[in-house]
């Protein structure tokens, strides 16, 4: 496994998309609370995804992590929140998101002959209601990059176990992918069509993702986790000639310091 520090020219995809997912408990005290409590922070996250894609060049990386929150506004990484006033147990954010999906290239010999297919800025709106049993949450995003101005919708249940200064947090999750998204990043045009990769036009489907978060406070304002997510991907995308895989997982290792 090559261990790389992100650069403008790096070009691994997954790791910031699953930043978002592991940063948005990332800054939640040892007590369990309502809200992430203000201030700035600031770490590291690294890990290692695998790809659906065939012959995918998987690298493992290392980001810088930088978080903000307020009463009005949460930034977790490539995600910022603003907040809208709530309703009882309910929450409303309206969300501005960088996603990592996308390839060049030379990311496989089976790329050869391919255009680029490019991240894009996600926004739409996300609610939450935490309840007891679990925390429930709904997100809405369209891509304004205009890159392939599809929409991706998600359904998530977590529920957070505290055992002193450690939290174990499992979730469940359910996102759908319409068509547009699915036809760019797993789709062949045909103009990159051959011999061994047929044209291809990509259909929406739903990918099914479990997740595992363990975090520990090391003291009052030093937090470390470890989170672990594995998705079994949807007929939409494992029909595709570009992918060999029925599922994706991926592990991260990251460190907090709330200022």
């Amino acid at each position: 496994m090559m261990l790389t520090a992100v650069t403008p020219s790096t070009r691994s995809r997954w790791l910031p998309s699953a930043l978002v997912a592991a940063a948005a408990t990332l800054c939640l005290p040892a007590v369990q609370a309502q809200e992430a409590p203000p201030g700035w922070g600031a770490g590291l996250i690294a890990g290692f995804g695998k790809k659906a894609y065939r012959d995918f060049d998987d690298k493992a990386m290392v980001l810088p992590l930088i978080t903000y929150e307020n009463s009005w506004v949460s930034l977790m990484g490539p995600r910022l929140d603003f907040k809208l006033p709530p309703v009882g147990d309910l929450s409303f954010r309206l969300r501005v998101q960088y996603t990592g999906e996308g390839y060049e290239a030379d990311d496989s010999p089976y790329f050869e002959g391919m255009d680029k297919r490019k991240a894009g800025v996600w926004v739409g709106g996300a609610a939450l209601w935490r309840n007891p049993i679990a925390n429930l949450s709904a997100e809405a995003l369209g891509d304004v990059s205009g890159h392939s101005k599809g929409a991706v919708f998600k359904l998530q249940a977590d529920h957070r176990f505290q055992f002193g200064a450690t939290d174990i947090t499992p979730r469940v999750a359910v996102i759908g992918l319409d068509g547009k998204y699915v036809d760019y990043y797993y789709g062949v045009k045909g103009s990159e069509a051959r011999a061994d990769r047929a044209a291809h036009g990509g259909e929406g489907t739903v990918n099914v993702e479990a997740g595992l978060r363990l975090g520990h406070v090391l003291a009052q304002r030093h937090i470390v986790f470890v989170d672990m997510s594995v998705t079994r991907l949807g007929s939409g995308i494992t029909d595709s000639p570009l992918v060999d895989r029925s599922t994706e997982g991926g592990v991260r290792l990251g460190y907090l310091y709330r200022f």
